[in-house]
């Protein structure tokens, strides 16, 4: 069964959903004192110039955000009153999603663990990492299976409670037990790769609103 996630997101850019995170991440950063480019605000959010761009447009014609001049061409990003009041409620909008992402998870994942263990199976592998993953393992401290292996193209090379996370591609041909997608961005992307190698998977449905 697939995990569906339902987040109602407020901001559009060009019709399309703005990612309310970042969004919260962007202006968190303009929020400081120190002035910022965009190229700036591309490094400490990871993303490209160009996003960014697309999202400073967004929030300008919001009335979130505004452009200050500098010589030489160069501008910077300040919040606006309403951007501050903004960030305070995507800052709420996120910690009740949380709790509630969190709550629900823990729940579906013991019961999806139990229902593993009842039909014998005594090792499970995670197939990605994320904050479902670590509310994943929590639930698995009730049970008596034993989490042997975590895999996650992304994160490879990362540690995770104590395991190397290898890629999907390597553990999937190397390890023969009950696989359990463990993420909550890229829960459709690990499912087609297991199934392109041919690995049967588990997943619990988390209906969040």
């Amino acid at each position: 069964m697939l995990v569906r996630i339902i987040v109602q997101d407020m901001n559009n850019i060009d019709g399309k959903p703005l990612d309310s995170s970042r969004s919260l991440q962007l202006l968190s950063e303009i929020s400081g004192e120190e002035p910022l480019s965009q190229r700036e605000l591309s490094r400490r959010l990871g993303i490209a110039v160009g996003l960014v761009n697309s999202y400073l447009k967004n929030l300008v014609s919001k009335g979130f955000v505004r452009v200050k001049n500098f010589p030489s061409n160069r501008y910077a990003y300040l919040l606006t009153p309403q951007g501050i009041a903004e960030k305070s409620r995507l800052a709420y909008q996120h910690l009740n999603y949380f709790t509630s992402l969190y709550t629900v998870a823990r729940q579906d994942y013991l019961e999806l663990f139990r229902r593993l263990e009842r039909s014998g199976v005594r090792e499970v592998v995670f197939c990605g990492v994320d904050e479902v993953a670590e509310i994943a393992y929590l639930s698995l401290q009730e049970t008596g299976l034993e989490l042997v292996a975590v895999m996650d193209d992304e994160r490879q090379g990362e540690i995770f409670f104590g395991l190397p996370v290898v890629a999907l591609a390597d553990g999937g041909k190397e390890i023969r037990t009950s696989f359990v997608i463990t993420s909550l961005k890229r829960n459709d992307k690990i499912a087609e790769v297991l199934r392109g190698l041919g690995a049967a998977y588990f997943q619990p449905v988390i209906p969040v609103k």
